[in-house]
């Protein structure tokens, strides 16, 4: 009974680490705009920005994995608004397979997002994070791909 309720006060006390690749000319932007508008979202989240949501290798996300994020996230513009034409297209290609990947290796699927965040979107950026952590938050800490240190 009291290991319960242990597990429980654990639960609430866990702040899970999230690693967020955010494209240079949208997501970044848009968390940029978040930020001046002074909207509340955790701030669990690194921000890494990328010069485009198609350049993040599947190798960033388990390194993230294994340096002990409990989750990642990739943001890049909105498919058709990419400012290299293709890349969120590759993205989202390339990224679909390592949700199979990790899942695959006992991750569970809500670990990992991707989200399509443009400059002018902050309240979305918000909620996007926001809705991230809190899906994180019910799973507790990454223990799979975590290396022993």
């Amino acid at each position: 009974m009291q290991n319960a309720a242990a597990a429980r006060h654990d639960a609430q006390e866990f702040e899970p680490k999230v690693v967020a690749f955010l494209c240079k000319w949208c997501s970044s932007a848009g968390s940029d705009l978040a930020g001046v508008s002074r909207l509340k979202y955790p701030a669990n989240a690194v921000p890494i920005q990328v010069m485009c949501s198609g350049s993040v290798s599947p190798i960033y996300i388990l390194s993230a994995f294994n340096k002990g994020a409990d989750g990642v996230l990739v943001s890049g513009c909105h498919p058709g608004d990419c400012h290299y034409l293709k890349g969120n297209y590759y993205a989202r290609r390339r990224l679909f397979l390592v949700q199979k990947l990790l899942q695959f290796v006992g991750v569970e699927a809500d670990r990992f997002r991707m989200s399509w965040v443009s400059a002018a979107e902050g309240a979305k950026f918000a909620e996007v994070i926001t809705d991230f952590v809190n899906d994180l938050k019910a799973l507790g800490p990454q223990t799979k791909l975590k290396a022993n240190r």
